[in-house]
């Protein structure tokens, strides 16, 4: 399948490492041009190394703080300056801190939502003046299954994720007309560092070994393993590319058939 995404100009947030990372190289592979961004220096332009060598693309790496407001108009405006266009942007962001309604005070909700909610809203109002004079774009974000089966000891993450959620739905349709397309991606369990790090911490309270854990994990999850960043990097490719011209307002979950919920 063509994806039609050769000199395409794709913007991908917290691109340094795992899901960001795979998306990024997905779009690469087909040829695209690439602005990526971490809060890292060195990881993001170790990144960026790659891709372009890998490659052979032109990729930039940016440093980019997701809960700062300022931050994110840099980088859009930096990535406008060297790429001159943006046919496409992955909204990707760390999720806020683990813990249960009573461990977080006003300013912890505060700080949840600059991170994961007024990101998204901040780097699509970013790109929009760009993709409505063109009349097209691809916007793409990253969220979580807390949208749809709430996780235990992540209320912050579970209320505004579906934030995220219902701002792409109503998004899909009031910019679908100027020809710009709004979608949500959801990773299950996806072998990343993150993840590692988890099934690490989980084990160790459990008194069992990390090996267990994950045969426990996967026995969780019909498809009988963890994805990969490679199975995030397809989907997302495939959803900001034109094959997708006909897709928007959907959340499509990469997970291996473990989410029970029907819708």
């Amino acid at each position: 399948m063509n994806l039609q995404l050769e000199n395409k100009v794709i913007m991908v947030a917290a691109a340094s490492q795992g899901i960001g990372y795979g998306i990024a190289e997905a779009v690469a592979k087909e040829g695209a041009r690439l602005s990526i961004a971490s809060r890292t220096p060195e990881k993001i332009e170790r990144a960026a190394k790659v891709l372009r060598d890998e490659y052979n693309v032109d990729c930039k790496g940016y440093v980019m703080d997701a809960s700062d407001a300022d931050s994110i108009t840099a980088w859009t405006a930096a990535t406008l300056q060297d790429f001159g266009e943006v046919q496409g942007l992955v909204v990707n962001a760390g999720g806020p801190p683990p813990g249960n309604f009573d461990a977080f005070d006003d300013a912890a909700w505060a700080q949840a939502c600059e991170l994961t909610l007024m990101s998204a809203v901040r780097m699509i109002r970013s790109v929009l003046p760009q993709m409505r004079s063109q009349n097209f774009g691809s916007i793409l974000t990253v969220t979580s299954t807390s949208i749809r089966e709430p996780i235990d000891n992540l209320l912050l993450s579970n209320v505004f994720r579906s934030g995220v959620v219902a701002l792409v739905k109503s998004l899909s349709n009031e910019l679908a007309a100027e020809g710009i397309r709004v979608n949500n991606l959801v990773p299950g369990r996806i072998d990343t560092e993150r993840v590692r790090t988890l099934d690490t911490m989980i084990a160790g309270r459990k008194g069992i070994s990390v090996e267990e854990e994950r045969d426990a994990q996967f026995a969780e999850i019909p498809l009988g393993s963890y994805g990969t960043i490679e199975d995030m990097g397809a989907a997302g490719a495939f959803l900001l590319s034109e094959a997708a011209r006909y897709i928007t307002g959907v959340t499509l979950l990469v997970d291996g058939g473990k989410t029970r919920a029907v819708f």
